[in-house]
């Protein structure tokens, strides 16, 4: 029996809609037929920072705010955005958030959504392609591979206190392989714990604007990343992956590079 995926409302009387869309990681490409969907059928898009451009041409009769931060700065403080979705779902219908990733995944989703119930609004989710998997995947590491790991974290790096979350030190004594958000800034912090347990050769890769044209990737090992991240100039927004699964990306340009040398003997 397929299951039917309704939306919901909270009090008697619904004034306007709010449906919560993962945008994917960076490509356009890789966003849902359903989150296109709505796109279409929004009367007001509020997107972020890490939304590509491209996107909002779906959207082609919404009016479109932008409310994401840039360069540090923030166009709107978190409870502007709450009270705007409220404001433009009362008086245009359709509101769609647009968001980078999935929006369940450190994307303040489910805070928007619960807080748009609660003012009467119907709401609704479309998830998003997250980019703590497909950003490596487009670097080819995965983060699981039979013998090299079994299990990953996925970690915000900066906690809405502005620290490192203390998940990273447990997730250092652990042999999985770790996906950190958000921890650029944290970076020496993040290289410390890891030394601790003495991990100095685990391999890590950092990937800046994964899946964009512009995409930057720096690997190396926990010893040596810090200097791969200053050669080549690598910042935010970027994934810090870190496990032996990034062995993978260097043993498929291998097999590549094999395969063309061989190819050109023939």
């Amino acid at each position: 029996m397929r299951v039917q995926h309704k939306k919901y409302n909270i009090g008697s009387q619904s004034r306007g809609r709010l449906t919560v869309i993962g945008a994917g990681p960076g490509d356009p490409e890789l966003i849902t037929l359903k989150a296109i969907k709505a796109l279409e059928a929004a009367d007001v898009v509020l997107y972020d920072a890490l939304v590509n451009d491209e996107l909002l041409k779906y959207a082609s009769n919404a009016e479109k705010i932008f409310v994401g931060k840039r360069k540090g700065c923030y166009t709107y403080q978190q409870n502007q955005i709450n009270d705007l979705i409220i404001s433009r779902a009362q008086s245009h219908g359709h509101v769609v958030r647009l968001k980078g990733g999935d929006p369940f995944v450190f994307g303040r989703g489910a805070e928007e959504m619960e807080f748009a119930a609660c003012h009467g609004l119907e709401t609704a989710m479309v998830p998003g392609i997250s980019s703590s998997l497909s950003v490596p995947a487009y670097q080819n590491i995965p983060v699981t591979k039979r013998g090299a790991s079994e299990s990953f974290w996925v970690i915000t790096g900066t906690t809405k206190h502005h620290k490192l979350s203390n998940d990273v030190a447990l997730a250092a004594k652990s042999n999985a392989t770790v996906v950190i958000l958000m921890g650029m800034s944290k970076l020496p912090q993040i290289v410390s714990l890891f030394k601790q347990e003495e991990k100095s050769n685990t391999p890590i890769a950092i990937i800046q604007n994964g899946t964009r044209s512009d995409e930057k990737i720096g690997v190396g090992t926990i010893s040596n990343i810090e200097k791969e991240v200053e050669k080549n100039n690598l910042s935010n927004p970027a994934i810090i992956i870190i496990g032996e699964v990034v062995n993978h990306r260097t043993r498929m340009n291998q097999i590549v590079e094999a395969q063309m040398q061989l190819s050109q003997e023939v």
